[in-house]
């Protein structure tokens, strides 16, 4: 019996392991400035908006990816690893792949930016 015990722990252990491992949440779309596109989102995209855009993400402005599809993440630093983010954001009104973790609260969907592909 102790036997089956123990290998039913270790089986449990392995697919944990396994199981636990995720591969990261990828999001492709143009980089938008919030302020402007939850305002006016018709014209506060594309390369016409890049000055905007640009001036919005240095003065710490929030951020996001808009997707083909019409979906917006805001763009979030994870706190350990910034370099991620901060090469997101000066992609500002140009096309980016973020890689990271998706998370969803209070109807707001966001990805924390590891890195930029």
């Amino acid at each position: 019996m102790r036997g089956i015990r123990v290998t039913a722990m270790a089986a449990m252990l392995l697919a944990g392991g396994v199981l636990g491992a995720r591969a990261a949440d990828t999001v492709t779309g143009e980089v938008v400035d919030l302020s402007c596109y939850l305002h006016h989102p018709e014209t506060s995209h594309g390369a016409s908006h890049k000055k905007c855009a640009e001036t919005c993400a240095k003065k710490g402005l929030p951020m996001g990816i808009l997707t083909d599809d019409k979906q917006v993440f805001v763009l979030l630093e994870d706190h350990e690893k910034p370099d991620g983010y901060a090469k997101a954001i000066q992609g500002a009104a140009t096309t980016v792949t973020v890689e990271g973790t998706k998370v969803t609260q209070g109807g707001m969907n966001g990805i924390v930016v590891e890195s930029v592909k």
